[in-house]
């Protein structure tokens, strides 16, 4: 399935910073009750690889699951030999975009300039994470959006809840990464549930037709 229709699906990137794989089938079951299909688990969490394996045998083709916090080529197999199809990094490495897409995974780096940007696209990048998003704005992204090309899929990420998610939208965000404001370390699903709720119910706000 294309990018693009998952961002159809639901335009939500959960990110699981900290999760651990005893929990992660239970919080990722919650996440696609509500219907969020993407999931990254940062390669900084605890077993990483483990939670992506069992989330890959539980969700299969039904979710979008990946790794984020990717730092060096040589993860981008390890996550794919666990059954990740989602290459997230927070910075612009094309190295590792080349890496992803040699193998048929979704590549989503992170860039905050120009510059990194377009190198990032020419890599063969599917979609750019705008990270960290709190030290930008809704400005600098519809600024962006007025030189990249308008097949760019661009992905706010760092400090977007449910509460600010709008603006991103209206200036032409493809979609949003959330990590905080949906899971924290020690949160159990029925907080995950409701966390997740009000997040699509702010997306479904945010991108219906103005009256």
């Amino acid at each position: 399935m294309e990018l693009t229709s998952w961002f159809e699906r639901c335009p939500i990137v959960a990110v699981l910073r900290g999760i651990r794989p005893d929990e992660s089938e239970s919080i990722v079951a919650a996440l696609d009750a509500a219907g969020i299909v993407i999931a990254e688990v940062p390669m900084n969490s605890p077993d990483p690889l483990g939670s992506i394996r069992r989330l890959h045998a539980r969700f299969g083709e039904r979710m979008l699951i990946g790794a984020g916090t990717v730092m060096r080529v040589e993860q981008v197999d390890q996550i794919a030999r666990a059954g990740g199809r989602l290459i997230v990094t927070p910075h612009a490495d094309p190295a590792i975009v080349r890496a992803a897409r040699a193998l048929g995974l979704v590549a989503m780096p992170g860039f905050f300039s120009p510059a990194e940007a377009f190198s990032l696209l020419d890599a063969g990048a599917h979609a750019l994470k705008m990270f960290p998003a709190e030290a930008a704005s809704p400005r600098v992204l519809k600024a962006l959006r007025a030189v990249l090309p308008a097949a760019a899929q661009v992905v706010p990420v760092g400090g977007i809840d449910a509460s600010n998610l709008a603006p991103w939208f209206a200036a032409g965000a493809s979609a949003v990464g959330v990590g905080s404001s949906l899971y924290r370390p020690g949160d159990d699903a029925a907080a995950v549930a409701a966390h997740a709720a009000s997040l699509v119910s702010a997306v479904t706000a945010a991108r219906s037709p103005a009256p």
